[in-house]
């Protein structure tokens, strides 16, 4: 089985768990998420591999981080995540992308992700749920981040936090890539 297969087969056994412990049905999830009832099937039944976005908007409506819904194992003590079983989440051809290195449900999801921006490209969010915040830190290049709008400069050696419930997203105006860590924390499901 490759690993898309076993990506695919992680993603639909975990959205059919969370959906039951939820007590969401189906038109409850996809109104939730915004989500066709169609797709849902079709996630759940792991005959497609949805959008980055689509799957941000069924964890988001969930309440459960990203890597719970792509989770194949987890441990209840200490579980290690190999480079080689981190999840990238997007790319492009001028080698940008994102990866998900290690999330945890406690006290709410909590992700922590790679991230690198090559000259020119750009990535922007949807809201996510009141209460999410998300953390990052500049390695290398100069990062700019939208919050609601609004631009701001981050260099490299800077952190930055911000509350993500706006449209947001991060593009990189300069000449070398950018390379930062971001850790994402959404609050509890109520």
């Amino acid at each position: 089985m490759s690993d898309l297969d076993q990506l695919t087969q992680s993603l639909a056994r975990n959205l059919r768990r969370w959906r039951g412990e939820r007590g969401y049905t189906l038109d409850g999830l996809a109104s939730r998420a915004g989500v066709s009832r169609g797709m849902i099937i079709q996630i759940e039944q792991a005959r497609t591999n949805p959008s980055v976005g689509t799957t941000v908007k069924l964890a988001d409506a969930l309440g459960v981080s990203i890597a719970t819904l792509l989770d194949q194992d987890q441990s209840p003590t200490l579980r290690l995540v190999p480079e080689d079983q981190a999840v990238r989440m997007w790319s492009t051809p001028a080698g940008s992308s994102s990866t998900l290195l290690v999330g945890t449900e406690q006290r709410g999801p909590l992700e922590l992700w790679a991230w690198k921006l090559m000259p020119g490209d750009t990535s922007t969010s949807d809201p996510h749920p009141v209460g999410t915040t998300e953390l990052l830190h500049v390695e290398e290049g100069t990062l700019t981040v939208a919050v609601d709008g609004h631009d701001h400069t981050v260099p490299a050696g800077t952190s930055a936090v911000f509350e993500s419930h706006v449209p947001h997203g991060y593009r990189n105006d300069g000449a070398e890539p950018v390379r930062m860590k971001m850790v994402v924390s959404v609050p509890p499901h109520p």
